[in-house]
């Protein structure tokens, strides 16, 4: 049942959601203000991982934020798999941490840094999270001050046995992030989602993903779940989706129903 089991007097609270308790911002007006509402954030994207992950597998969170789809992997992939989950905003990152401990998650790994394609460090600024925004819309840019934080390429990050997925979602460098994984991409062929959302940046992260020899697909999700775990009915997003692209190698014998897929990179669903 949806409960909310803290709200003090500052920004964070806790609720029981779909997935187990969440600690959230109620100033961010996405992922805090949809575990606010509903107890859950983005369940279309839930259900398809459901689709793909199972016990014992390996996936790979990069940009996990306060972990809202972290949780759900954790459940995945059971007590004989692993989630690795990266996200470089301190406070946010100890949110995340946060929603491990409250929920006696064992087979996650939480790091704070940037995962790219470079090794070295960079500042993340102090951020106002006492005040509405989108804090996960946070974008990693060549800061002179704040916070030195850890810069490295997955591919030296991890050395797996075997990886089912890598979800992506950090703002605008995707592209950076697949480069940086190359590596890892190439001797395990793990399914990709991927947030792309930037029209701008969209044709060069698809063609360095089709170079990898994947296939894509688009998988827009509303943010608005009518099932939702709180069994409210109120839209508050409207018709606001999240963008995302799975994909998978072409070894791969699969015959997605309902996805589009891409074939020009120039294209995107939210080009004018």
């Amino acid at each position: 049942m949806f409960k909310k089991i803290l709200e003090g007097s500052g920004y964070n609270c806790i609720v029981k959601a779909r997935y187990g308790y969440m600690l959230y911002n109620k100033n961010d007006t996405y992922i805090g203000r949809s575990f606010d509402a509903y107890g859950e954030f983005s369940e279309g994207e839930a259900a398809l991982f459901r689709q793909l992950c199972e016990s014992g597998d390996r996936v790979v969170d990069i940009g996990a934020n306060i972990g809202a789809h972290t949780l759900v992997f954790s459940g995945l992939v059971g007590k004989t798999g692993r989630v690795y989950a990266y996200e470089p905003q301190r406070v946010v990152f100890q949110s995340l941490c946060a929603n491990m401990a409250i929920n006696s998650i064992e087979n996650v790994e939480c790091s704070q840094m940037v995962v790219s394609s470079s090794t070295g460090h960079t500042r993340i600024p102090d951020i106002r999270y006492d005040l509405p925004a989108n804090h996960g819309g946070f974008q990693v840019k060549p800061f002179t001050s704040g916070v030195k934080t850890q810069v490295a390429p997955l591919d030296e990050l991890l050395d797996l046995p075997h990886l089912k997925l890598i979800k992506i979602d950090v703002e605008g460098m995707e592209r950076e992030v697949i480069e940086g994984a190359e590596e890892t991409i190439r001797r395990h062929h793990p399914f990709l989602y991927v947030e792309n959302d930037k029209p701008d940046r969209s044709r060069a992260l698809i063609e360095k993903i089709l170079e990898l020899d994947y296939r894509l697909f688009w998988h827009p999700t509303p943010l608005f779940n009518p099932e939702n775990y709180a069994k409210n009915k109120e839209n508050i997003y409207g018709k606001i989706v999240s963008l995302n692209m799975l994909c998978f190698h072409r070894s791969l014998d699969l015959n997605l129903e309902g996805f589009q897929e891409i074939l020009d990179p120039g294209d995107h669903p939210m080009k004018g």
